[in-house]
């Protein structure tokens, strides 16, 4: 039988487990989102931009599953059933609006402003060992600041200087 100190722990370490899979997999769902975004974009800067944030996202990737060996637990290994319908509907949304690399900018603003909601909440709903929340405000402030990018982005496109 298990201490209430020990079933405390081990509820905070599942607890923390759970947030940083979760984390893990949004980061699958941006990678690929970034990657299809890259598919229907026609600019090629824009599509610079895009493989850039989608092996920021990679990287992410990687280190969650760092943290997550760290803890001794096998991290997920792809993204999650809703990214895959949301990639679905970004290609077929592309399509109607024939590639418009607006449109593109637009789901990557979403994507973005999803991804910086998940973070902040788990941040703040969340006590982390400080090496996991020094990896979560770093991945934060780059989504803040790929967030702040596509924006200017979309301003351009809007002017067509893109």
């Amino acid at each position: 039988m298990q201490t209430t100190r020990e079933e405390a722990r081990k509820e905070s370490k599942e607890n923390l487990v759970g947030n940083l899979q979760g984390l893990l997999e949004k980061n699958y769902d941006a990678e690929k989102g970034f990657r299809n975004a890259l598919n229907n974009a026609n600019n090629d800067q824009l599509k610079s931009f895009l493989k850039k944030q989608a092996e920021q996202r990679n990287r992410f990737a990687t280190e969650l599953d760092n943290e997550l060996r760290a803890l001794n637990k096998k991290p997920k290994e792809s993204g999650s059933a809703t990214g895959a319908i949301h990639r679905t509907w970004i290609d077929f949304k592309s399509t109607i609006a024939g590639n418009n690399d607006e449109a593109v900018l637009e789901e990557c603003i979403r994507g973005e402003k999803a991804s910086e909601k998940e973070y902040r909440n788990s941040l703040k709903e969340n006590h982390f060992p400080p090496n996991v929340e020094n990896v979560l405000n770093n991945h934060l402030n780059e989504i803040q600041t790929t967030l702040s990018q596509v924006k200017t982005l979309e301003n351009l496109a809007e002017r067509n200087d893109l």
